[in-house]
């Protein structure tokens, strides 16, 4: 079906990303696999074509109000050439639009020309070992020291994304004790500089997949960090790492689409260049019929993931629209590149063919931003049950 959400500025912004990749990120990509890191100076060439700073206003180098459609060509265009921009999607996406929304003036003139040029790069440092989605049950605390100037952060973390090529790290943090009535009182979000001293690295994670984004287990030991930046008000910082997570889980579904229908695609060439039995593996009836059965999944996913981005662009985009499609996003993909896979034989377990690479990242996409069964909770509460 003809996708109606992009105009010819978009399609002209695709061409620009599409040869930035082939020049500046394909011809590196395995070695940054290798290396479980992307090369620090890829932000910045981001940033000078002018994609680093969505959302910050022009005054401090960015690119103004933008639409979320251009982060979207951006997560399809890397699918389409089998590679990703490390923990860029982490930081712009996901850790940016909180500094947008809490900053206040100084802390603007501070971080955001940075962050534009690539030089800034930002991570989130919520999970503990133990909590997982429990976010009330954080143990990192971060005590006002005694002249009011600057906290003392103390406590550890775990699957942070991004957090050896950053330079900032939110890090949510206990800064007053629970209420008996509500539990998720007290906890704060602070930016930490990664180089702050306590801050440490602890493991690199090694992972099955997204192999070149890189995941940490951090601690902090007496981190100072001054009450600048402390980001919105203290106490409330439950409430302010809810207000991102539709657009999260809208950027997780996008992915999704992006990823099965570059499966096909690559599914596609596969079957029509090898041999079995003197002919194509296209030529067999299972092969047509497998492709068109994912062909038609994939458009039913792409028409719902583009209604949430046309909700996200009109600011209508509801926790419940973007629980559904996370959830039916990811279990799509899932079902999809599992059976692309399946149609390159032996070869599609080699990590040599992208669908292999493919098939391993896109695993987690049913965990973060929150599990497939989290987003059941959600969409069912929203029906009343």
């Amino acid at each position: 079906m003809k996708r109606t959400i992009y105009n010819e500025e978009h399609e002209a912004f695709r061409a620009m990303i599409r040869d930035f990749i082939g020049k500046e990120v394909s011809p590196h990509f395995e070695q940054w696999e290798k290396d479980n890191l992307v090369d620090r100076d890829l932000f910045r060439k981001l940033g000078a074509l002018g994609v680093m700073g969505f959302g910050i206003p022009e005054e401090y180098g960015g690119s103004g109000e933008t639409s979320y459609k251009y982060q979207a060509v951006m997560t399809e265009e890397c699918a389409r050439a089998a590679v990703s921009f490390g923990h860029y999607s982490v930081s712009t996406g996901i850790v940016l639009p909180y500094l947008l929304n809490l900053t206040n003036e100084e802390q603007k003139q501070r971080w955001f020309p940075g962050i534009a040029s690539g030089d800034t790069m930002l991570c989130i440092a919520m999970t503990e070992p133990g909590t997982g989605s429990d976010l009330a049950g954080i143990r990192t605390t971060a005590k006002l020291s005694e002249d009011g100037t600057h906290y003392v952060l103390n406590g550890s973390k775990t699957f942070i994304t991004g957090a050896r090529n950053s330079e900032l790290c939110v890090v949510a943090a206990r800064t007053s004790a629970p209420s008996a009535e509500n539990r998720r009182h007290g906890l704060s979000l602070l930016v930490v500089p990664t180089d702050s001293e306590g801050f440490e690295y602890g493991r690199k994670l090694d992972k099955i997949g997204l192999k070149s984004s890189d995941t940490s287990e951090l601690s902090f030991t007496d981190v100072r960090v001054p009450i600048e930046n402390l980001l919105g008000e203290q106490d409330k910082g439950f409430s302010y790492l809810g207000q991102n997570l539709p657009r999260e889980r809208l950027s997780i579904g996008v992915g999704a689409a992006a990823g099965a229908t570059a499966a096909i695609a690559f599914a596609k060439e596969y079957v029509l260049e090898r041999q079995v039995f003197g002919k194509p593996v296209a030529a067999f009836q299972n092969t047509k019929f497998v492709l068109a059965e994912c062909a038609t999944e994939v458009e039913a996913l792409q028409a719902l993931v583009d209604k949430g981005i046309e909700l996200d662009d009109a600011h209508e985009l509801t926790p419940a629209d973007a629980s559904k499609i996370k959830l039916f996003g990811t279990e799509v993909a899932g079902r999809v590149i599992d059976k692309c896979l399946q149609l390159h034989g032996g070869y599609g377990y080699m990590l040599e063919y992208p669908i292999a690479r493919l098939y391993a990242d896109t695993r987690v996409s049913r965990i973060y931003g929150g599990t497939s069964e989290v987003m059941k909770t959600i969409i069912a509460k929203d029906l009343g049950l």
